[in-house]
């Protein structure tokens, strides 16, 4: 009875090792396989919620599929996307008719092979400026304390 059991158990360890080495060697080529392939195709970055915000973006090689998280701004620069960069130049002045600032940039990096405009405008509401006073309630506390 004695070495029944100890043949089962060797039996069971052996087995156990067999198949982790078997799902190494498994793993080892799905590695492989996705290193082999070069020439990823990249989505558009979709946001999780509303028009902005994180979200995902699907890659495709060959017949592989991978899911990137991604993160869409949620700002003025939606309008020609995240994966265009562009240089910008100074904004202008301020424009009485229209009460707009505009400005244009020129193509710098294109990310995840997107479709990209060479150069865009782009213009925000102008803000009146007032200027602070520096430091103007530190010299009245100060006044206080002597």
């Amino acid at each position: 009875m004695r070495s029944f059991l100890s043949i089962t158990i060797v039996l069971l360890v052996a087995l156990t090792i067999t198949v982790e080495a078997i799902k190494r060697k498994e793993k080892g080529k799905e590695v492989r396989a996705e290193a082999e392939c070069s020439d990823w195709v990249y989505g558009k970055c979709v946001p999780n919620n509303d028009d902005c915000g994180v979200g995902v973006r699907e890659a495709t090689c060959n017949e592989q599929t991978k899911k990137h998280k991604c993160k869409v701004p949620c700002n003025w620069r939606k309008d020609f996307g995240a994966d265009c960069k562009y240089k910008f130049s100074r904004w202008s002045d301020c424009d009485t008719a229209t009460g707009t600032r505009n400005r244009s940039g020129t193509l710098k990096k294109v990310l995840y092979d997107a479709e990209c405009q060479t150069t865009i405008k782009v213009s925000k509401p102008c803000t009146p400026k007032t200027p602070k006073a520096k430091g103007g309630e530190k010299k009245a506390k100060k006044g206080k304390e002597n």
